[in-house]
């Protein structure tokens, strides 16, 4: 059983995590270094950690290590889109004009989610970005299912009220 955790563990948390780091702005190596130091803390400890709970206490402190490095290194956080990702979605036929006009509209859609609250970005990164759904963000957050639903509304609301000030005075 135990072993059956730790590979669990590994396969399917410790790449969510490592991407959740990645898009919070985290370069690659210590996107690394913060899992491999979240799953060795977690080897050391894991007759402490409850089974159930094993996704919201591993995403916890990767993401405090995260918090710790920014402090250390005098940083805020901040979202990333994929740029390969990005670029891959633009087809041939698309314009230099139409390529300046989705990286604009990218710039513009990464200032307002970097403007809303934390808890707020943090949702809506796991629910349009990681597509997670609402049970398995409830599970990592360890919060209750229809908060998450109550949260992700306030998060969009919020969103959509800074793209109108910002973007569509225009």
């Amino acid at each position: 059983m135990r072993n059956e955790l730790i590979n669990d563990m590994f396969k399917k948390k410790m790449n969510l995590i490592y991407k959740y780091l990645v898009k919070l702005g985290c370069n690659q190596d210590s996107a690394e270094d913060i899992v491999q130091d979240t799953f060795y803390k977690a080897l050391k400890y894991i007759d402490g950690i409850q089974t159930d709970k094993v996704s919201a206490w591993l995403f916890k402190v990767a993401i405090n290590k995260y918090y710790d490095l920014c402090r250390k290194n005098n940083r805020h956080v901040h979202l990333n889109i994929d740029e390969e990702i990005f670029k891959e979605s633009l087809t041939d036929r698309k314009l230099v004009e139409d390529f300046i006009l989705d990286e604009e509209r990218k710039k513009e859609i990464l200032d307002t989610l970097n403007s809303i609250s934390e808890i707020h970005k943090n949702l809506l990164f796991f629910k349009y970005d990681m597509c997670l759904s609402y049970k398995e963000i409830a599970e990592l957050l360890e919060i209750n299912e229809n908060t998450v639903k109550t949260y992700l509304f306030r998060a969009r609301e919020q969103f959509k009220k800074l793209w109108r000030d910002k973007y569509e005075e225009r």
